[in-house]
């Protein structure tokens, strides 16, 4: 809201009428008045404007053409140095690159080290795999030799269960008799 002197004042509900603070006037409906008028105006900084801060670039142009100057001068021997060995830094930079690259295939995640642990790998699981089908071809022959070989069933059933034909008798060894292990005080303190 604004007063008459041009002032702003803000009002909030609140249930009571407001006036504000000159208190002659009152607000309009039930509002409490809030003062946002500036009092001192000299705390206030002022924001430049864009045309002040083209005039501060024109006047400082002529120190920073000399700055550029003195730099151009004392880069210019670097730059025309560079530019006489840009094909000798180009070579030295290209084969930086191979050799990193050649570093990163040979000796990378998924290097030719990696690849050949890999492949050793491979390869011995492979005859692993053989090795193993080659007992489990033993033990299915073994299987369909006690189906059907009489000779092999009964040579099983004497040695695994010590069976016997009547009359014969079964020898069985006692089993080994292990020595007590060594006693070792040196737990005991």
């Amino acid at each position: 809201m604004i007063v008459e002197d041009g002032s702003w004042v803000c009002c909030r509900l609140s249930g009571t009428q407001a006036r504000s603070e000159q208190g002659s006037e009152k607000l309009s409906g039930a509002a409490k008045a809030m003062d946002f008028r500036v009092k001192n105006l000299s705390n206030i900084r002022r924001f430049p404007s864009p045309q002040d801060g083209l005039r501060a670039v024109a006047e400082r142009a002529p120190q920073a053409e000399a700055l550029v100057a003195s730099w151009m001068t004392k880069l210019r021997p670097i730059f025309a140095r560079v530019h006489a060995l840009r094909r000798r830094i180009a070579t030295i930079t290209v084969a930086a690159l191979a050799g990193l690259l050649f570093v990163h295939v040979m000796l990378g995640a998924n290097g030719m080290v990696v690849y050949k642990q890999k492949r050793a790998e491979y390869e011995s699981l492979q005859k692993r795999i053989a090795l193993e089908q080659k007992e489990n071809q033993l033990y299915t022959q073994r299987i369909q030799g006690m189906k059907t070989d009489a000779k092999a069933i009964e040579k099983e059933a004497r040695e695994q269960l010590h069976y016997a034909r009547p009359g014969e008798y079964v020898y069985v060894p006692p089993d080994p008799v292990r020595p007590d292990p060594p006693v070792n005080h040196s737990a005991r303190r």
